[in-house]
Parts: C-alpha cells; structure tokens; sequence
C-alpha cells in the first residue's frame, strides 16, 4: 500500500495544480536541434493521448496543445496525485526560413517529434561565374 509521508508537500503540490492549471496551460519540455537541412524538436508528453494533441501553425508560430486526464477511474479514492494533468501548450516562433507547409509529427513512446525541414530559397546554393577563360563556382 502506498504512504502518504509529507502532507505539507502534497498541500503544495495541490495548490500549484490548482492554481496554475487555472492561469495558465503547464509548459512542455522540449529539446530542439538542426540536422542537415531540417530542424528537429522533441517534446515531452508521456501519458497524452494521441487524439488530444493539436498542432496549429499561424504567421510561423508553431502552438502545441495537448490534455492528460487523470488514469483513476471516476468516484475512486486518489492515494497519490503527483503526475501534472490538464491542458499543456508550448508556442516556437518559427523563422522566415523554416518551411512550414512541409512539417511532418510523429508520436511514440511519450514523445512528440516534429521534423520541419529548411526552405529552399533558405538553402546555400552556388552560383556559376562565366567568362575570363573559365568557369567557376561560388557558394553564397
């Protein structure tokens, strides 16, 4: 059988929920990195229902919406509530050289990833230089 030890701790901990989850949606973590020509952000959202997520894209912010509903069944006695639950969002501001119309999400083991590849015009590319004998390359 689970103990209860700290009964300050939990009085805490039901404060922040109830008082935060009302101001305001809790955060995600996420983790974010470029690899060749994409960007790649992970955020953390175990226990979320696939169905639950929304992901909105409006003038390059990104808004991910996600709610964890408790896993007790109505009516049951809550020995312990120390897992966030309720509605979370994350808001990215996406830069003009992202792609945004070609952003492809995945969801496994908890963890949402969201794989947004870097415009073409965005991209280096060479240009050819003609006449003096040759021709030669340079990379702008």
């Amino acid at each position: 059988m689970l103990m209860r030890t700290d009964p300050f701790r939990d009085l805490d901990r039901f404060a922040q929920q109830v008082f935060d989850s009302v101001t305001r949606p809790a955060g995600v973590p996420m983790d974010a990195y470029r690899s060749g020509d994409e960007f790649v952000v992970h955020f953390d959202l175990p226990g979320v229902d696939p169905e639950s997520i929304d992901l909105d894209v409006e003038r390059n912010v990104l808004t991910v919406r996600a709610d964890r509903r408790s896993p007790a069944p109505e009516g049951a006695e809550v020995i312990a509530s120390e897992r966030p639950q309720g509605s979370f969002s994350r808001q990215l501001f996406l830069g003009d050289t992202l792609d945004t119309e070609r952003i492809e999400a995945a969801y496994e083991s908890g963890v949402l990833t969201l794989r947004i590849p870097v415009a073409e015009q965005a991209k280096p590319r060479k240009i050819q230089i003609v006449g003096g004998g040759g021709r030669r390359q340079i990379r702008s």
